[in-house]
């Protein structure tokens, strides 16, 4: 069954998959009566073992007595999501079990996401429960588990339900061939082991520098959950409308490569070169990964030149898409699926320009701009084997999951994040009436506390990477890498306010490599675009002297570590059994970055980074009331809803022709600060 068949747009219209219903109404705010515990131990259920059959006793019996027909006609769309769904299961049109899933391969996709559909329209726990304890039992094991974690994260019966950390749930995409083997030799001798997973490559390899970052599961946990609550196939039918989607898809790719040069800067590495089409791609990749039932993740040789891809596309598609995008940029406006012109030279320009990139459902004309990114994604993925002689399965790049491990994507997301700085350099630079805050100054900035970095080994489950046999009594199964963390610190900022009344402010804190490989210091401008945005929160300034101490482990870009299954499930079976509430708000989102990675490596001798904040008008700034205390908002927003009404990166992410206007107004200020870390070298076996 051939599994490698693209398209050009980005996904199939919502529409035309759901019956065209309107299903936005149905996003239920009212709790039901069943306990957060009970509802957290059937998703951790259903996750455990994906690939076996249920173990839980209650789940098996859904999966196996449940009628999906009976319900059918209860649902908003009157069923035509569920019957869609059923009549493909009993025509043999779904992928079938132990084979790979890709969400950028349409077919998969559709499939996937019509549970999803059916899933977000449940109206109880029960219905909801049922249906996905009977589908697990017949879908593609992959598409199950993109379909649920989609589900969970938008469903309202789903709230403060956390997913459990999706290193392990499909390990294999994570955890070295070499190392599983080991962890199923184990288990066949019935010996616990815990294994050592060293990085992808050897030090001949400059990359391998780096390999702590592109590889740490954090990171890839992030990417993978930024893309669930954004979506590229969302579409309004499913639920309410996800605010500044293009513009938050530009941004967090903006980020990971700022992250990722100042790393590279860190080793002695010069920073990523972006993607030309027509030259050579210098750096492969080996993942050293297998799937599940034994395909090969693909391997990229290094120094290629960027072929084809039969049944995906010609590089000269993605080179007419880019010029499309070039042209409307360099002309201001768009051109939308009706031909009207769509003004983009102004704030709301970069998340238009953000959806049609992607391109998510969101973009106004998907059949004339494209899907870029996507269909990159793709086709870089396919390099190995661009005229599919072989029948290679999904590249890393064709799976959120796993996508930040190759060095391709940084080169992919620096070529795009050039399109981006290429309009953000047309709009307008701010003057100083748009970056004053009246009567506010900021008199210091300091750092409290040691800007220091380690490696410390992290250890995660295989249990989920090995079969069980009824004569073999589970056992612990594990591998540990390490990873980067910093040690606690605190920045201290002092503020004047001189108006007679309290004001509400937004504290703005970036910091971005003071130079570059070769040691010259890098202009204000160069620099304010390689910003790393480390924090933003907001706080009422009484009138006088405030003294502000902001913990690094309170940053709103960065979220702690997903618990384990193992945690989730422990947890949620005490509070079952005690009656008690299970607290573990601060998991739902998984988003943002790990606070590990809050700030870079560093390295023995420091390096410098500037570090800049600034103090703007936040009752200006405010999208919604009480933000100060309204403790749901994270980096991302919340729900579909950003809290702060200003562009990201403000103010740095327009074009600075003078400086000396930052160093003229009193609520900007900027010192320097230097990273260390004292690891002599990343471990190698």
């Amino acid at each position: 069954k051939t599994l490698v068949v693209f398209t050009l747009v980005a996904a199939a219209s919502a529409f035309s998959l759901f019956g065209g219903q309107d299903l936005s109404g149905f996003q239920r705010d009212e709790p039901d009566e069943v306990p957060l515990a009970q509802k957290q131990h059937d998703i951790s259920s259903l996750l455990y073992k994906v690939y076996e059959p249920l173990h839980d006793a209650n789940l098996k019996t859904l999966a196996d007595t449940f009628d999906p027909e009976a319900n059918a006609s209860n649902f908003p769309d009157g069923g035509v999501a569920v019957r869609k769904l059923l009549k493909e299961l009993k025509d043999h049109k779904l992928e079938e079990k132990q084979h790979f899933f890709s969400v950028f391969n349409d077919t998969q996709r559709e499939q996937a996401l019509l549970l999803t559909n059916v899933l977000l329209q449940c109206q109880d726990w029960k219905t909801g429960i049922s249906y996905a304890a009977y589908f697990r039992k017949h879908l593609n094991e992959e598409e199950f588990i993109y379909a649920l974690y989609a589900a969970v994260r938008h469903s309202p019966l789903t709230r403060n339900v956390v997913l459990p950390p999706i290193y392990e749930i499909l390990p294999h995409f994570f955890t070295s061939t070499e190392v599983l083997q080991k962890a199923y030799r184990a288990k066949i001798t019935a010996t616990p082991g815990k294994f050592v997973t060293d990085f992808t490559g050897t030090p001949n390899n400059p990359e391998y520098r780096v390999a702590y970052f592109t590889e740490d599961i954090g990171l890839s946990t992030h990417y993978f959950n930024w893309h669930l609550e954004y979506p590229f196939w969302w579409n309004d039918t499913f639920g309410p409308h996800i605010e500044r989607k293009g513009e938050t898809f530009f941004w967090i790719h903006h980020q990971l490569n700022n992250r990722f040069d100042a790393e590279r800067l860190s080793n002695h590495l010069d920073l990523v070169q972006k993607l030309h089409w027509d030259e050579t791609l210098h750096d492969g990749f080996h993942p050293h990964t297998t799937y599940k039932y034994g395909s090969f993740f693909p391997v990229r040789p290094d120094d290629i030149h960027i072929e084809n891809v039969d049944h995906v596309a010609e590089v000269h598609d993605l080179v007419v898409l880019e010029n499309r995008i070039r042209d409307a940029i360099d002309h201001g406006y768009i051109i939308d699926k009706e031909g009207s012109k769509v003004d983009i030279r102004n704030e709301e320009g970069i998340d238009i320009l953000g959806n049609i990139i992607e391109s998510s459902l969101y973009s106004p004309n998907v059949e004339y701009y494209g899907s870029l990114n996507n269909l990159a994604h793709v086709l870089l993925g396919h390099q190995g084997d661009p005229h599919d002689r072989y029948h290679e399965a999904p590249s890393v790049l064709e799976h959120y999951e796993t996508a930040t491990r190759d060095p391709a994507f940084y080169q992919l997301h620096k070529y795009i994040d050039d399109l981006f700085r290429k309009h953000k350099d047309r709009l307008p630079p701010y003057n100083k009436e748009e970056l004053e805050f009246h009567g506010v100054a900021i008199n210091n900035i300091n750092i409290d506390g040691p800007l220091e970095t380690y490696l410390e080994d992290y250890e995660y489950s295989l249990v989920n990477a090995v079969d069980d046999k009824d004569e073999v009594d589970n056992l612990e199964i594990s591998t540990y890498i390490p990873r980067l963390k910093h040690k606690d610190f605190s920045f201290n900022v002092d503020i004047i306010n001189n108006n007679d009344v309290d004001v509400l402010a937004t504290i703005r804190i970036f910091a971005w490599p003071h130079r570059d490989s070769n040691g010259v210091i890098f202009p204000f401008n160069e620099g304010r675009w390689r910003a790393i945005e480390l924090d933003k929160f907001f706080k009422t300034l009484k009138p006088g002297e405030n003294h502000i101490v902001r913990k690094s482990v309170e940053s709103s870009v960065t979220v702690p570590d997903v618990p384990s299954i193992n945690t989730l499930h422990e947890k949620a079976e005490a509070a079952l059994s005690g009656g008690s509430d299970l607290q573990q708000e601060q998991f739902v989102s998984a988003a943002g970055l790990p606070n590990r990675l809050l700030i870079p490596k560093g390295n023995e001798a420091g390096v410098e980074f500037k570090l800049v904040v600034a103090v703007t008008d936040g009752a200006a700034d405010a999208a919604i009331n009480d933000l100060e205390t309204f403790k749901k908002f994270h980096h991302y927003g919340y729900k579909g809803v950003y809290p702060d009404k200003k562009p990201h990166g403000y103010p740095l992410d327009r074009n600075v022709p003078d400086e000396q206007i930052f160093h003229d107004i009193p609520n900007f200020a900027e010192t320097i600060v230097k990273v260390f870390n004292h690891d002599e070298h990343i471990r190698h076996h």
